[in-house]
């Protein structure tokens, strides 16, 4: 394990948030959850959807549309980018080969569900490059 230093600060309900600039790393994972959180909302939930924002990031600036979800996919998305830009490894592991692991509970088996269907879906859609993923 290797954490690397961060610069915290409190911000209301015992919430953490760094001060630093989110790493081109942490943008492309960013990305990836959001995209496949959307293409989970959009298959599986109907009605009452609304653009998707964050406090402490520009949605809209890093998947350069409005990401517009229901309010149980919100609660997951913001759950889980909460969880990437609190994770202390440098560099970040897979979080299924990680020792530590972030999510808690019901959040962890949710992500998992949409990451295996999201992840299959853009594969039936033409994304064969992502099958390198499912055998690192």
């Amino acid at each position: 394990m290797n954490p690397r230093k961060k610069e915290i600060i409190i911000v209301g309900k015992g919430l953490a948030m760094r001060t630093e600039e989110v790493s081109s790393k942490e943008k492309n994972d960013i990305r990836t959850l959001l995209r496949f959180v959307e293409i989970y909302c959009r298959e599986h939930h109907d009605g009452g959807k609304t653009p998707f924002t964050f406090k402490r990031l520009d949605v809209r600036d890093l998947s350069r549309r409005n990401v517009v979800l229901c309010p149980e996919c919100r609660k997951l998305l913001a759950y889980g980018l909460s969880m990437r830009l609190r994770c202390p490894h440098d560099p970040k592991p897979m979080c299924k080969k990680c020792e530590s692991q972030c999510y808690k509970g019901d959040y962890k088996e949710k992500v998992r569900e949409v990451m295996k269907f999201s992840g299959m879906y853009l594969v039936r859609h033409g994304r064969i490059d992502l099958l390198y993923h499912y055998f690192r």
